[in-house]
């Protein structure tokens, strides 16, 4: 009996082996995508990025670079993405242990009152007591590849929350470095438009002088003091703007509203040579990329979990423990007991839900795909712009730099003209309109080529 047993669990244990290696699971490949003029540039082509460099290379301002450090650690979308990070750890683990059998363990003590005109009641006087000790195992083969292609998702899930975890990061320090070269931009905006308010209040002064004298009306005094009142408005609405954009910054900061430390906007630069690089390093660099392969990766290897279910499943069970009627006889050796059950199971009707659950999975992986295509020309389209707008603000710089040092000049003769009466007051006021609209306009261009340059740090994967 023995022997037939041993040759029972042999041919068992060989059966596992044999149909265990039938792992009919598809391995996953990367998907092949054409990367070729992903982006407009007349660069020649360059393996060198701006996004290889790190973040405290790229923005060397010490105090901005104190507040990228604080937002890294602060941040509540940091933290959140963190969290992200540990549910999707535990669930891999949790893939990992597929290969593991099942054991529970049960006690029960049992009462059961008996109708004497039953079949054991008659036996029995009355009622049966029963005490259980057992432990039930229960483990299934991985056949088909079913456990292994589970785990392999739940991994690239795992890894998906770590770059969205990078990606988080990236829109982190690009906007926290915005906002602080805007605040920057605005600080030098009030130091102009202060400047301009104690010209125009010098200037009514002088209209006014010019009216006592007969050389121009009261309607001159009334342009100027109205063009002296206009200054004040747009300052009153660069103080209000600078309020909104440090509490802005404080959020990204994870901490309440309050005053922004920062240092000059005439200080900034950024000295990294503007290179696009390869358009095929946004695959392995850029997070949303990456992160929508690895989605696509996880819908793969879902597709072969939801195809093994049309396999049959091999399952090993056993149980074994304490039984005993009475009490003080539960845990002799005369109680023991065990049973060993293996079995195969195969799914003939199963009201189309394995046919349903393969259909999806498979339209799920194509819609990830899709996905990770259109990924790839959104970071085409970011890079192609961002590089655009730093050209085009660059070539603005140089041309609106000559365009205020011109209206400057024109304010000033124009006020030397009118107390001559060579110029009427109009030509006066606008002159200097036009003098301070552009002298604001140079700062945003300046602002707008060093946000250029972020947009396409980001652009590229940089900053993780």
């Amino acid at each position: 009996m023995k022997k037939v047993n041993i040759i029972k669990g042999s041919l068992l244990a060989f059966t596992i082996m044999v149909v265990q290696s039938c792992f009919v699971a598809k391995e996953y490949k990367e998907p092949q995508v054409n990367t070729d003029n992903l982006y407009r540039t007349t660069q020649v082509a360059d393996s060198a990025s701006l996004a290889m460099l790190s973040w405290d290379k790229l923005f060397t301002d010490q105090q901005l670079q104190s507040y990228i450090k604080e937002a890294i650690q602060n941040n509540l979308d940091m933290k959140i993405a963190l969290q992200n990070m540990a549910a999707a750890e535990a669930t891999l683990k949790q893939g990992k242990a597929g290969y593991l059998p099942s054991i529970n363990a049960t006690a029960t003590v049992t009462h059961q009152e008996l109708s004497k005109n039953s079949q054991f009641g008659s036996i029995f006087n009355g009622s049966i007591d029963q005490y259980d000790l057992s432990t039930k195992l229960s483990w299934e083969a991985d056949i088909w590849g079913k456990i292994r292609s589970n785990k392999r998702a739940l991994a690239a899930k795992y890894l998906e929350s770590n770059v969205a975890r990078q990606a988080v990061q990236t829109e982190l320090i690009a906007n926290v470095a915005s906002v602080y070269y805007q605040l920057l931009a605005i600080d030098e905006q009030i130091k102009i438009a202060s400047s301009t308010l104690e010209n125009r209040k010098v200037s009514t002064q002088v209209i006014k002088a010019l009216k006592s004298s007969g050389n121009v009306n009261e309607v001159a005094v009334k342009q100027t003091e109205a063009q002296m009142y206009a200054v004040q408005i747009i300052l009153e609405d660069l103080n209000f703007t600078i309020k909104i954009l440090e509490s802005s910054f404080n959020q990204l900061l994870g901490k309440p509203a309050s005053k922004v430390a920062r240092s000059s906007f005439d200080d900034q630069k950024i000295d990294a040579e503007i290179k696009t690089g390869l358009p095929s390093y946004l695959l392995s660099k850029r997070p949303d990329v990456v992160a929508a392969e690895l989605n696509f990766r996880n819908a793969f290897e879902l597709t072969n979990v939801a195809r093994s279910t049309f396999y049959p499943s091999l399952t090993l069970n056993a149980t074994g423990g304490f039984q005993s009627l009475e009490l003080k006889e539960w845990f002799s050796t005369n109680s023991l007991f065990a049973t060993l059950i293996g079995g195969l199971a195969q799914p003939i009707f199963n009201q189309r839900q394995n046919k349903t659950r393969l259909e999806v999975a498979k339209a799920n992986q194509e819609k990830a795909y899709l996905m990770f295509e259109k990924s790839l020309l959104v970071a085409g389209k970011e890079v192609s712009d961002a590089l655009a707008s730093y050209n085009n603000e660059t070539k603005k710089l140089s041309i609106r730099k000559n365009q205020v040092a011109s209206l400057k000049d024109a304010a000033n003769f124009s006020d030397e003209l009118l107390q001559y009466g060579m110029v009427n007051y109009l030509e006066v006021l606008t002159a200097k309109d036009n003098a301070l609209n552009t002298e604001i306009s140079y700062i945003d261009n300046k602002y707008k080529q060093l946000n250029a340059v972020i947009a396409l740090y980001k652009a590229l994967g940089g900053g993780n």
